[in-house]
């Protein structure tokens, strides 16, 4: 089975051509398979990318090493720079992916002379606010600054969904090592989170940049996750605390991985962000058909 090895901000990927799978291939289990960093190629996520969107340039599916589905915002960029590789699409036109979170609009800003690296721009559509839609079950009204108990601590979160499930915890400073490894998965697991949640820790260093520690639902810590900055860039527009300072449109969210530029004018209005994409290798899996 053949593959290219991609990552955006540290988040790596490994992208597949469904063309070249069977038409019954189980993609939780490809996903399971292939992104296990001992007995596979080791990734955070499965890409599979297909030319079978009738109103879009491609499609792009995404799993997470446990096997679900999700939506993923450094993985798009992966893919698009994967489709102007392949010849599906070009520099500096606007084209639309689609996936489960419904069509995403993108632009190729940059791409190096080698093709080995672009810097690309993604409409991720419209945050999601509503409990319904996050999903959350702690109330009716939007989740700003709520106060989630953990054990006998209690955390304030500020949830939505930017194509996936996030929560927003923002602080003067970073957590420290034993609060971010037990307290993520508490919080990830918890019972007001029906499907589940990233946990993304932020700390304004002013200037409109956030950094954040990351806590991806069905991964752990991961280096990077686009639909977690968007969800931080958002959110630090929203919740207004000690130290916040004042922070405007554009957004730069700093994770361990690299940096993305989130653009929001407020409710209403889609989320962009702007960041890097790179081709790592191509290889071979011989353990999969």
């Amino acid at each position: 089975m053949r593959f290219t090895k991609m990552q955006g901000v540290g988040n790596d990927f490994v992208v597949l051509d469904a063309a070249s799978l069977p038409e019954d291939a189980d993609l939780a289990i490809l996903a399971i398979r292939l992104c296990e960093r001992h007995f596979g190629v080791g990734a955070d996520g499965l890409l599979v990318a297909g030319r079978d969107a009738p109103s879009a340039a491609f499609s792009m599916r995404m799993f997470n090493p446990d096997g679900t589905e999700d939506m993923c915002g450094n993985g798009l960029r992966c893919a698009g720079l994967w489709a102007h590789r392949a010849g599906w699409v070009k520099r500096d036109e606007s084209f639309d992916v689609a996936t489960k979170e419904g069509p995403k609009a993108m632009r190729l800003l940059e791409v190096a002379e080698d093709g080995r690296a672009a810097r690309l721009r993604v409409g991720m559509g419209l945050p999601k606010f509503a409990p319904a839609e996050i999903p959350f079950c702690g109330g009716s009204g939007w989740v700003i600054g709520y106060p989630l108990s953990v054990g006998d601590v209690t955390y304030h979160i500020t949830a939505m969904n930017t194509g996936s499930t996030h929560s927003v915890i923002f602080g003067l400073v970073p957590p420290d090592e034993l609060t971010f490894q037990r307290v993520s998965p508490l919080i990830e697991l918890h019972p007001l989170f029906p499907e589940r949640t990233t946990v993304l820790w932020a700390t304004p260093q002013g200037d409109s940049t956030i950094a954040v520690r990351i806590w991806e639902r069905g991964v752990g810590e991961t280096l990077g996750c686009g639909t977690g900055a968007c969800a931080v860039g958002v959110a630090a527009q929203l919740y207004h605390t000690v130290g916040m300072g004042d922070v405007r449109s554009p957004v730069k969210v700093m994770s361990k991985g690299g940096t993305l530029e989130i653009d929001w004018a407020g409710e209403g209005y889609p989320v962009n962000m702007s960041g890097p994409a790179e081709f790592v290798f191509d290889g071979e899996f011989v353990g999969c058909p």
